[in-house]
């Protein structure tokens, strides 16, 4: 029964320190997320939606908690109950600071969120300018990976973008960075094609000029 009890004791405080560490992480306390590393607390230790503490970092955008947690090895790969992962929120939510930190544990760039999209693509959506530019400068991400809508960052950029100035640069971007500009969505309608339909001359004429 010593036993017993010893073995829960040390079960629950070390389950207290899971807890520390993700409430931590989500903070951006980097003290608190040393402290219960040392403590004890898992690395991927995961919330009841399947969030680790690098994830909760990236959805905060804290980045020296993410610093922290890389150097220990963190996985910038792990995905949650709804697919997200440290990487593929950085597409959400355009922090070129931590795409960065993240690019340095060296996340899987193919990796898909639970439309079927990479990184890149949400980005693109939300004309995330800065960030487009720094992921397509930095790294060789596919710029016509297609999701399950059946759009690319092109597309998506056109489709749910808002056709004002920086929706306009991440179009300029991509197609300098090689994207297929008559590449069409599902339903055989280009970004072209879309971008008149919606009265975005300027995105129009960009995606004429290239091609």
């Amino acid at each position: 029964m010593h036993h017993a009890d010893r073995d829960r004791r040390r079960s629950t405080t070390v389950n207290e320190q899971h807890r520390a560490l993700l409430d931590a992480a989500g903070r951006g306390d980097v003290t608190e997320v040393r402290a219960a590393l040392a403590a004890g607390a898992g690395l991927e230790s995961r919330d009841a939606h399947g969030r680790t503490a690098l994830l909760l970092a990236s959805l905060g955008d804290q980045v020296d908690v993410a610093r922290v947690l890389v150097a220990e090895g963190a996985d910038p790969d792990a995905q949650d109950d709804r697919d997200d992962s440290p990487w593929l929120v950085t597409g959400v939510t355009g922090s070129v600071a931590m795409m960065r930190v993240l690019l340095s544990a060296g996340p899987d760039l193919t990796l898909r969120n639970r439309f079927g999209g990479i990184a890149l693509i949400p980005a693109s959506e939300r004309g995330h300018v800065d960030y487009v530019r720094a992921l397509l400068r930095e790294t060789d991400i596919d710029v016509d990976h297609v999701n399950h809508l059946g759009w690319t960052a092109l597309l998506e950029a056109v489709i749910l973008g808002d056709g004002g100035p920086a929706h306009q640069e991440v179009v300029e971007l991509l197609i300098t960075a090689g994207a297929t500009p008559g590449l069409p969505d599902g339903d055989g309608v280009t970004a072209l094609r879309h971008a008149e339909q919606r009265g975005f001359t300027a995105i129009a004429d960009l995606l004429r000029a290239a091609g």
